[in-house]
């Protein structure tokens, strides 16, 4: 079959490179995809990812069969529904159901009303009750903006002062646009953080190889919050027991939810946790793939990842057998110097094959082609993966990888899977 992903990040490139594996996909494109995904797609540049029309019109032209929404803003604007309303299957949740991402009060109502364990909150779209609630509860707090805001709208406050300042940052001075115009604010919960992706069709759940993701910008979880600097695969502290207890208490209870609410929910549901003293809890809930983390979970699947996808838009994901290999895999992101605040573009890019030959597969999450070269787009440049008989194996590999590769102020955190390699 033909298959479309939609978007242009690491992810999409995970994506897309893992469905060119399946003897059923035939011609795969990408909108509008990067230059490394030009290995296994067609990248399709000139429509906008959120022109619901024209991607319909590409697809009914193209003979699509399936279409991939990797990105969580198409989903939230409805291009599952639009696609699906034009005959073809796609992979994602509907736009009522995206919002189990698309709106923090959302999901933090959800998971009130049907018990499923996540950390205290209050809802504000108001920033002096927002402010008065902080100083009430005193710090370290959670701050969020309520919509969507590129994985950076989290600030863990240390201190009260902190907490005040991402109110105002938020609220005030709009630094993730209309995302801030309501805030949720939840305890700080204590624990390891894991995340946990499964398969659905709305009935049946399959957990995919649980990972960790790292989201501080510097060695030893210092420095501001990033949309992920690496991730490593399986996570030590999300056991077998584990794993079925949060399939138990978090991804049963909540796709059922999502049908008793009238928003049956098909695709990748992403369970950000908190493993407290009291078990899982959920941090957040994502509406499709996580990045970096589907670059570490995909490259551990045994299966064909065609046959999942139809299944889940089919409904007939039971029919499945989902396998993983008994491995692990580390992603280590290589970012623009600056990054997440300002950073350059256009610098060329060197050892990319290198890389390569030495075993790692280079996903592309911020890169563009000039003057035949390919160069840097955005902050995080390109991820390093790496797969190996255990973590310790696939750090070495993977950091052996990146030392391949350059660009001018190019900065990566020395340190992925710590956690792991100190157990």
């Amino acid at each position: 079959m033909n298959i479309l992903v939609i978007g242009s990040g690491g992810r999409e490139h995970t994506l897309a490179w893992k469905l060119a594996q399946s003897p059923k996909a035939d011609k795969i494109y990408a909108l509008p995809g990067n230059p490394g995904m030009a290995d296994v797609a067609m990248c399709v540049e000139g429509i906008a990812i959120t022109d619901n029309a024209s991607i319909v019109d590409f697809v009914q032209k193209h003979a699509i069969e399936l279409v991939v929404v990797g990105p969580e803003v198409p989903l939230t604007n409805g291009l599952v529904d639009a696609v699906t309303a034009a005959g073809i299957k796609a992979f994602g949740p509907t736009q009522a159901a995206a919002q189990i991402e698309g709106s923090k009060a959302f999901s933090k109502s959800l998971m009130k009303k049907y018990g499923i364990p996540t950390a205290k909150y209050e809802v504000f779209t108001e920033a002096e009750a927002a402010r008065e609630y902080i100083r009430k509860e005193g710090a370290p707090i959670v701050i969020k903006a309520d919509g969507l805001a590129a994985g950076k709208g989290v600030i863990v406050a240390m201190t009260e002062d902190e907490a005040l300042q991402a109110v105002a940052d938020i609220m005030e001075d709009k630094e993730f646009g209309n995302a801030g115009s309501r805030v949720v604010i939840e305890e700080f919960m204590e624990g390891e953080e894991a995340s946990l992706l499964c398969f659905t069709d709305g009935k049946t759940i399959c957990p995919m190889i649980s990972s960790q993701d790292h989201k501080r910008a510097y060695d030893g979880d210092k420095g501001p919050n990033t949309g992920g600097m690496g991730t490593y695969a399986p996570a030590p502290v999300m056991t077998d027991k584990m794993v079925q207890e949060t399939y138990d208490k978090i991804l049963l209870p909540t796709i059922q939810a999502m049908e008793k609410e009238g928003k049956p929910y098909k695709g990748c549901l992403y369970a950000g946790l908190m493993i407290t003293a009291d078990g899982p809890k959920v941090v957040e809930f994502n509406a499709r793939f996580g990045d970096p983390e589907t670059q570490v979970v995909l490259p551990l699947l045994n299966s064909d990842l065609v046959d999942i996808m139809v299944a889940c838009a089919d409904g007939t994901l039971a029919e499945q057998q989902v396998e993983w290999a008994k491995e692990a895999a580390v992603c280590v992101v290589m970012a623009a110097g600056g990054y997440p605040k300002a950073y350059n573009k256009g610098d060329a890019i060197t050892g990319l094959d290198d890389a390569k030959a030495a075993g790692c597969q280079v996903f592309h999450a911020g890169t563009a082609h000039k003057n035949g070269q390919i160069v840097t787009d955005g902050g995080r440049v390109l991820g390093v993966v790496a797969k190996a008989a255990d973590v310790r194996a696939a750090v070495d590999k993977a950091y052996a990888g990146v030392e391949k590769i350059a660009f001018k102020d190019a900065f990566y955190r020395k340190d992925i899977a710590h956690r792991a390699l100190e157990r």
